[in-house]
């Protein structure tokens, strides 16, 4: 028997009256004062190296409420494996370590949070040891139930903690006092908050995901193992990418998740930077290196080279070879983790990732109607001995009758196959002119800076139109003779006649608005089979900034997709609408 459960039994039979002298917040009335103790409600965290620090990160309440649950079950811990965040990540009980599934990342510490203290730079609470978390819980205990506090406890690291009320509970870090005999730890320097349990703590937790997956998106990343302008991986970025459609599920597609039509669409990683780069090349790269402004150097090495890399036959098999078997490996891998699923897969590729997909795409031996028939899909092959021509790809793609203008535009399949930044649509239909479709507002309608743009357009028109009517007839009056008394009905008469025998200034005066208007009604657009007959080219609409200087935020429009829920958004109609599956609210 513990000592704290000793002095529990003892308590049983002694007065349970407060102290006189006692410092608790709270006062003691005809109760058991055993009864007013409560355990803690433990919560999981996990550990992440972020910027060069450690950060603990909590699991989502049902990823947290599963490992308890396996943690409580009275099995041994050792070689137990529960499955998190999706299936993306496995925690190994035993060892206390969360592993990524489909790609290589760092194994993370995980720890059964109960107690916290506030950090030294910044205010994130960080989580004692499991075993000084359960010293503290003792203590705590043997507090609440004696009534006794200001009790005093040293960390393994030489920390002192005072429990001074269930309210106040201070940490000071060591700080060495010396003498003949020794340092000793001291309560000097600045205390630092400590809670006890995780509703205690400013600190996010999510519900979790949905367990049905409807769909799955692999995502290709471009030039460089950085993709966005704070420089984080593709897995980071996708994890963003995911969060956000997560959100946008609960938010515009609420009642088919209420109906439990849909569950979630999973996005996974496809990295083929450091295949490439783990060849030797790195090596080869830095011998020929030249020593001067080394960080710009390293940078291009490890981005701008990419796109010569892939021009190189010999480099470019190795990226589309990389990419194919990535792709047929987690997918092999997804399947063993989610037997059930019966969705469909879609691919999508950053920057030069859509180049390697649409080539990749376009070298595919097996034909549309065998992938319709396969039971499981059929592996994603690349093979360049089989290149197919220009004549034989339109074949595929159902618009052999448009071969005739590229052949006379001399347009062959390296001046027409680059997706990456430039249109498809005009292509596709190189005799109708029409602009690419603007993505709507996540929120619906447009972003205000250009309704407002829009609007004051349109005023402007009709201050003009209505501006240069009222000078024709002020020039008008001012040239007519004078007449001493003119009759109302004499003027509208004159008006009315005016405007008969010229109506061709009318039509001036409403040709600008007209225009306008129809401009405004465009009438649908076909642009063939591709994408079921629907538009292809898409573009986001320009944050208010951006309006003052499109080359200033040229790089970061480039990289701004990750966070952005009106691409996400686009994304998850595209899928869910071949399901049947619509917005709540249509998106004008």
């Amino acid at each position: 028997m513990s000592s704290a459960e000793s002095q529990q039994e003892q308590l049983s039979q002694s007065d349970p009256s407060p102290s006189p002298n006692s410092c608790s917040s709270f006062e003691l009335l005809d109760m058991d004062a055993g009864s007013l103790y409560e355990p803690v409600s433990p919560h999981w965290f996990y550990c992440k190296i972020i910027d060069s620090k450690e950060t603990w990160i909590p699991f989502n309440s049902e990823d947290s409420q599963q490992l308890e649950e396996a943690y409580g079950s009275g099995k041994n811990c050792d070689g137990r494996v529960v499955p998190t965040d999706g299936g993306r990540y496995d925690v190994h009980l035993g060892e206390r370590m969360r592993y990524a599934v489909y790609w290589d990342e760092l194994a993370s510490e995980v720890r059964r949070c109960t107690w916290f203290y506030k950090g030294d730079k910044d205010n994130k609470y960080v989580p004692y040891s499991e075993s000084f978390s359960q010293v503290l819980e003792e203590t705590y205990m043997l507090a609440v139930t004696l009534d006794e506090w200001k009790k005093k406890l040293e960390s393994p690291n030489r920390e002192i903690i005072i429990l001074h009320n269930p309210k106040l509970m201070v940490h000071y870090q060591p700080v060495a006092g010396s003498d003949e005999w020794g340092s000793t730890p001291t309560e000097q320097g600045r205390p630092r908050t400590v809670k006890r349990g995780v509703e205690n703590i400013s600190v996010d937790i999510h519900c979790g995901e949905p367990l049905q997956i409807d769909h799955l998106v692999f995502v290709v990343h471009g030039i460089g193992p950085a993709c966005d302008l704070r420089f984080r991986s593709i897995v980071q970025c996708v994890n963003d990418f995911r969060s956000v459609s997560l959100n946008l599920l609960q938010t515009h597609f609420k009642k088919a998740q209420e109906n439990q039509q849909i569950g979630r669409v999973e996005f996974l990683p496809v990295n083929w930077h450091s295949p490439l780069h783990s060849t030797g090349v790195d090596v080869d790269l830095q011998r020929i290196t030249l020593p001067s402004i080394n960080r710009l150097r390293h940078f291009t090495n490890d981005t701008i080279l990419d796109v010569f890399f892939y021009n190189s036959p010999t480099y470019c098999q190795t990226i589309v070879d990389t990419v194919a078997s990535e792709m047929n490996r987690i997918y092999t891998l997804f399947l063993q983790r989610n037997p059930d699923f019966k969705g469909g897969v879609s691919i999508a590729g950053h920057s030069l990732g859509s180049l390697i997909l649409f080539d990749i795409l376009t070298n595919q031996k097996d034909s549309l109607g065998d992938m319709d028939n396969e039971k499981d899909a059929p592996n994603i092959v690349m093979d360049q001995g089989d290149t197919l021509t220009l004549e034989e790809d339109l074949k595929k793609l159902q618009l052999s009758e448009f071969f005739s203008v590229f052949e006379k535009e001399k347009v062959d399949k390296e001046a027409l196959f680059d997706p990456v930044a430039y249109r498809i649509e005009p292509m596709v239909v190189p005799g109708v002119e029409f602009e690419p479709m603007l993505i709507p507002h996540h929120k619906g309608r447009k972003r205000m800076h250009l309704e407002l743009r829009e609007g004051l357009t349109r005023m402007s028109m009709d201050l003009k139109n209505n501006l240069l009517g009222s000078l024709r007839m002020a020039w008008k009056s001012f040239t007519r003779a004078p007449y001493p008394a003119l009759q109302a009905s004499e003027t509208t008469e004159e008006t009315e006649a005016e405007c008969e025998s010229s109506p061709e200034k009318l039509s001036d005066v409403n040709t600008e608005e007209t225009s306008v208007a129809v401009k405004e009604e465009v009438p649908p657009i076909n642009v063939g089979m591709l994408n079921g007959g629907q538009r292809i080219d898409y573009v986001l609409q320009e944050k208010p900034i951006e309006s003052f200087n499109e080359y200033l935020f040229a790089l970061q429009s480039h990289l701004c997709y990750w966070e952005s829920e009106d691409t996400v958004l686009l994304v998850l109609k595209e899928i869910y609408q071949t399901q049947g599956i619509f917005l709540d609210q249509p998106l004008q």
